[in-house]
């Protein structure tokens, strides 16, 4: 015998069924970013003001003597062909590995870095020396290409994972992300 289904019919979902769905997976979005964002930040706040002083672990004046800065720079010889190199290289580094906890966190993590002292404005103006003497413009190019093409935010790769049904795919996909956007980058710096 055929199978027969019978299908409801359609209609235009009620804008209250829309407005609760959407405030309801809203609300559930900022309660995961915030908790992530949060505790990303405080961590990245310790390992910034947090060094080793005389063999003990202390405060730090200088960013380049803290723990961030000793695991971006042990990890910062992946990027030299990219052009992140020097000084910026480990900062690169450190807001790149952020970035894959969420995206925003490139920009917090670039703003602490470059820890201009003062009240900024909305336009940043007063930061834009500090990360143009370290960048210039084809560092600049390179790292911004790297961050638009790289793999995206947990969240992002969590719904990946979900999508995909897979662990396998899921890494393929991120594998293939993080290549592309490698390999796009150094072609803008070495060409």
């Amino acid at each position: 015998a055929p199978f027969v289904m019978e299908l409801p019919s359609y209609h235009l979902p009620s804008p209250r069924n829309v407005l609760r769905s959407t405030v309801d997976r809203g609300w559930d979005f900022v309660k995961r970013a915030t908790t992530i964002i949060l505790i990303s930040s405080i961590v990245l706040w310790f390992l910034q003001s947090y060094g080793f002083v005389n063999g003990a672990i202390a405060a730090v004046e200088d960013n380049n003597t803290s723990l961030l800065a000793g695991l971006g720079k042990l990890l910062a010889w992946i990027f030299y062909p990219l052009g992140w190199i020097g000084e910026m290289g480990w900062k690169a580094t450190v807001a790149t590995a952020t970035g894959l906890i969420a995206k925003e966190e490139v920009v917090m993590t670039m703003g602490s870095l470059y820890n201009y002292a003062g009240e900024l404005s909305e336009s940043g103006n007063e930061i834009w020396s500090l990360v143009a003497a370290d960048f210039g413009p084809v560092r600049a190019y390179s790292f911004m290409i790297f961050q638009l093409l790289c793999a995206p935010c947990f969240a992002a790769i969590g719904a990946i994972k979900r999508e995909m049904g897979s662990r396998k795919w899921t890494v393929i996909t991120i594998a293939y992300m993080c290549g592309f956007a490698y390999a796009v980058s150094m072609i803008v710096y070495q060409l």
